[in-house]
């Protein structure tokens, strides 16, 4: 059955594609799969005049050159494009097992996530650990993943009042979401673990580590291991592949 999409006009020079009706992982895999048939029929030399696609969860927002582009045609064909879409929305990213390390000197808010869910602690790591997370998006911050679906226990409103600094790799939930922070930064997401897989390095062929459409299952290590892996990470003795995986 074919998914609502809307056209939500943005002046003469954008348009936003919507799918009011979908969210988390169903909607992002729509909108990657959208956009991957727009690029093709922009390649084949059938849509002229985009200059520019930009993604979110369940929206895909087209930039158009109004000088050489057909407005009305480029909108009608991507209405059909969504119209023939639906199919093979399987994740076809790559897949992703990352270390983290579950302690309240990593994860501040642990123990209150903990309490709220009404679980012990050891409950909240294997329950947010036994779970394979969809990327939807990178975003806020270079090489940042918002992660679904959070499982209902853990499902928090953000923090009343944001952190002025998260550290770097700090793994956080928030909603249906868990992320991982990539710099020191803001942030407003309940902390309960730390991560020492670099999420970013602009040196890489492909800065960001995961990407939209990829997949990720957390591993619960002690802070031995966590320390281990660090400076085998910063000394480039573990490849970032080592962290790939088939999930099942």
């Amino acid at each position: 059955m074919p998914t609502t999409m809307r056209i939500l006009p943005l002046g003469d020079t954008a348009f936003t594609a919507e799918f009011p009706d979908l969210r988390g992982a169903e909607s992002a895999r729509r909108v990657r799969q959208l956009r991957e048939r727009i690029e093709q029929a922009r390649d084949a030399g059938q849509l002229q005049g985009i200059i520019d696609l930009i993604s979110a969860v369940r929206s895909l927002t087209v930039c158009i050159d109004p000088d050489t582009a057909d407005y009305a045609h480029i909108q009608a064909s991507i209405e059909q494009l969504a119209q023939t879409s639906g199919t093979a929305l399987a994740a076809s990213g790559q897949t992703w097992t990352l270390p983290v390390c579950y302690t309240e000197a990593f994860g501040a808010d642990l123990p209150q996530v903990a309490q709220a869910a009404n679980l012990s602690v050891d409950a909240l790591i294997a329950l947010h650990s036994g779970q394979v997370y969809d990327v939807l998006l990178i975003g806020f911050l270079p090489g940042f993943p918002f992660m679904a679906q959070v499982p209902e226990p853990l499902r928090l409103p953000r923090r009343e009042t944001p952190r002025l600094q998260v550290p770097a790799g700090s793994v956080a939930i928030a909603n249906e979401q868990t992320a991982i922070y990539p710099w020191q930064s803001p942030g407003g997401w309940h902390l309960i673990g730390r991560c020492p897989v670099p999420l970013f390095d602009a040196h890489r062929e492909r800065p960001s580590l995961l990407a939209p459409g990829d997949q990720v299952r957390f591993r619960a290590i002690d802070d031995t291991e966590f320390a281990q892996l660090e400076r085998a990470l910063a000394k480039a003795d573990v490849p970032l592949s080592a962290f790939q995986t088939d999930v099942p």
